[in-house]
């Protein structure tokens, strides 16, 4: 810890902490002068830059709370220049940046007090990255400690940790990317001092335990940097900003429970979509009642009023729930909505599905393709392909909304990527399954849960598709009410008891463990006790779902879709590709010209062909193969054409490039006087190979490859 000065003669501040095995330092002062606070976070190699901005003044006129959290990569952090041909600075965020713009505002949005309508922006830029591990919680660290320093009603600190199941079996924080990838967990755990914020995670299968164990143990390892932001909080000395907070009116509250003082309850119990009709009806009753009170005036507050009957109808499902342990569509908390769903649904595709779950539903559409479709990766920490996609979509019609189109938002991007995650640990390897695969969800009714669906109905579509997963995947979404420390856990939630509840927690896996998890917090913070519980009550949610997803297909298809390619692969030696690639690649493109098929070499020599005809890949295979066939001492060419005729013997081409020697006394069994009395140059022979010398030039025999031939007639 120390102090030092900057240009302008202010101090610079630096704290640090021993964490997870390494110094974690915070540093005001020294960068982002005109930010409302600026922080440089310093892990190993990984410097992140956290900033924050807070408008001065309330945003008037605004229903909701204006935060906007980013995560800048940067390729110089890594030593990189963008792969692209054409654009080499940064520009719209990779997919990545985006999802963990997305974990990091996870955790810190819920901490604001309802109704602060200030403007807050904080931004995670890397400015250097260690690549012995990922910098995506150092960056939440430098945002949390931001923010702190701004005076603004942020109730943190939070911390984040990424943790995985080392070699030994135990947890470890900061694990390499490859390590992560490929080993049983990688679960994301952000916490304030007191509670559980955020957790996220793929698993290869993990048990309940499992994910437990590692939500506790996070917990407790990221205390350290909590400790740290709290210290350099005390340390700078921050002034509280003087704020308003834009609540409705207590009168107009009061007002309106009076109203609905009867109607709620048990008028309005009934299973969905009936009970929405039932909501928007008592809704449309009580603005029309309320205008004929008040007069004109009631145009200028109708969104306070709105808003209050909304509060009214949150605080009705609490209570129902608290109270009954009955939800607002009658169900018991353990529950699931009716189930239905469909495979085959589309004629042309590869694989579809259509999943309904109460009145939220998804279709889904797997197309597949050969591995040089798969898309190419290149961000500030990854470079690669990827060959397995899920994309979601869920236009403003699905929610009964008018909604212009446009390109996929931050929730479509995670949602997606959610339910990717959910099948990616079941997927077959490349060399089993040698296609890339992309899963298209299109949501088409919401009512709670929609990546739970679109998570179930990609398992269906890929199953229908022949996809050979290893086990099948289901999805649940679970709900919470805390009632002082007593919680109520709900399976299968629904919109009502997602907007008036303190959790949503999405887990999906196969009969044998989890997959993925996503879990935010309304409140304060959960401890990992109530986690532990959730996770046991989705386990019989999942397996209930499950059932009813293989009552519909029980396993994959054993045979494609007609309308597929189908992929072959063979095995070359990898010093004859420049020779199937050909100069400039003309040898590969006659092939794929002569025979239609698709063509895709890897490095260690192994050769995928597509296409739907399997004519075309056979005649591939079989181009190919003459391309990089070695010759065999004592294998007969038959039909093989002579190349040039010599005094003494005959040049013949047994295979592309390979030419050998016919001498003269190898022609006939009878004495040949001249070559060219027996063979001239175009003549097709069978000859065979009877030795390869010490310069590797090949003897052929044309007598005896006709002997050989003679006696097995």
């Amino acid at each position: 810890m120390g102090t030092t000065i900057n240009p302008f003669g202010k101090q610079i501040t630096v704290v640090e902490t021993e964490f997870c095995g390494r110094t974690l330092s915070l540093e005001v002062g020294r960068l982002g002068f005109r930010s409302s606070a600026s922080v440089l976070a310093r892990y190993g190699d990984t410097v992140v830059l956290g900033t924050a901005m807070v408008s001065e003044r309330t945003v008037q006129g605004m229903d909701y709370f204006p935060l906007s959290i980013d995560y800048e990569e940067k390729m110089y952090a890594a030593g990189k220049i963008s792969g692209s041909r054409f654009i080499k600075r940064e520009g719209r965020p990779s997919d990545d940046a985006v999802l963990i713009g997305r974990i990091i505002d996870r955790p810190i949005r819920p901490l604001w007090p309802k109704g602060y309508r200030h403007e807050v922006q904080g931004i995670a830029s890397v400015l250097s990255m260690d690549p012995n591990f990922r910098p995506d919680m150092i960056a939440m660290i430098a945002v949390s400690a931001a923010l702190m320093l701004t005076g603004a009603p942020y109730d943190g600190p939070v911390a984040g940790l990424r943790v995985g199941i080392n070699k030994n079996g135990e947890h470890e924080a900061f694990l390499p990317a490859e390590e992560l990838d490929n080993g049983k967990l990688d679960l994301v755990v952000a916490a304030r001092e007191t509670g559980v914020m955020m957790v996220e995670a793929g698993a290869d299968e993990a048990s309940e335990d499992e994910v437990a164990d590692a939500i506790q143990w996070a917990f407790e390892a990221m205390q350290p940097a909590i400790q740290l932001q709290k210290e350099l909080v005390e340390k700078i000395g921050v002034t509280p900003q003087e704020y308003e907070l834009l609540l409705p009116d207590e009168s107009i509250q009061t007002e309106v429970d009076a109203w609905l003082d009867g109607k709620l309850g048990e008028d309005l119990r009934k299973p969905y979509p009936e009970r929405n009709v039932l909501v928007k009806q008592l809704r449309d009753e009580f603005h029309t009642a309320f205008a004929e009170k008040h007069g004109e005036e009631y145009d200028e507050k109708r969104r306070e009023y709105d808003d209050a009957f909304t509060m009214a109808l949150h605080k009705d499902v609490r209570r129902e729930i608290v109270a009954k342990k009955v939800r607002p569509d009658g169900r018991q908390l353990t529950e699931i909505r009716p189930l239905s769903s469909e495979v085959s649904v589309l004629p042309r595709t590869h694989g579809s599905s259509i999943f309904t779950r109460g009145v939220t539903q998804a279709m889904n559409i797997v197309t597949l393709a050969p591995l040089s479709y798969a898309q190419i990766v290149d961000t500030m920490e990854r470079e690669g392909e990827r060959r397995y996609l899920h994309h979601y979509n869920a236009p403003g019609w699905t929610v009964g909304e008018v909604r212009r189109l446009g390109s996929p938002g931050r929730r479509e991007i995670g949602h997606g990527y959610l339910a990717e995650r959910a099948l990616t640990a079941v997927l077959p390897d490349e060399a089993e399954f040698p296609y890339t695969i992309r899963s298209v969800t299109e949501i088409m009714s919401q009512n709670g849960s929609t990546s739970m669906a679109a998570t179930c109905s990609s398992c269906l579509a890929l199953m229908d598709a022949g996809v050979p997963l290893k086990r099948p995947v289901s999805g649940i979404a679970m709900g919470l009410m805390m009632e002082g420390d007593t919680p109520y856990i709900m399976s299968d939630i629904a919109d009502a008891e997602d907007f008036a509840g303190d959790m949503d927690f999405k887990v999906t896996g196969t009969t044998e463990g989890i997959t993925a998890l996503q879990m935010d917090m309304k409140v304060h913070g959960l401890s990992p006790d109530i986690l532990r519980q959730a996770l046991a009550q989705a386990k019989d949610g999942r397996a209930h779902i499950l059932d009813h997803m293989l009552s519909t297909l029980s396993t994959p298809r054993k045979e494609l879709s007609p309308y597929a390619p189908r992929v072959e692969s063979i095995q070359i030696n990898p010093d004859k590709i420049r020779e199937v690639i050909g100069k400039g690649g003309e040898t590969i493109n006659k092939i794929i010209a002569e025979t239609g098929a698709e063509i895709d070499i890897k490095d260690d020599g192994t050769v995928f062909i597509a296409s739907p005809n399997k004519v075309s890949i056979d005649g591939a295979i079989q181009y190919i193969q003459l391309l990089t066939a070695e010759p065999e001492v004592g294998k007969i060419y038959e039909n093989v054409p002579v190349v040039s005729v010599m005094d003494f013997g005959a040049f013949v081409q047994i295979m592309p490039g390979k030419d050998g020697l016919v001498h003269v006394s190898e022609m006939k069994e009878e004495r040949v006087n001249k070559p060219s009395d027996v063979v001239k140059e175009g003549d097709l022979v069978t000859v065979k190979l009877v030795a390869i010398d010490e310069k590797g030039r090949l003897n052929l025999s044309m007598k005896q490859a006709a002997r050989e031939l003679g006696d097995k007639k």
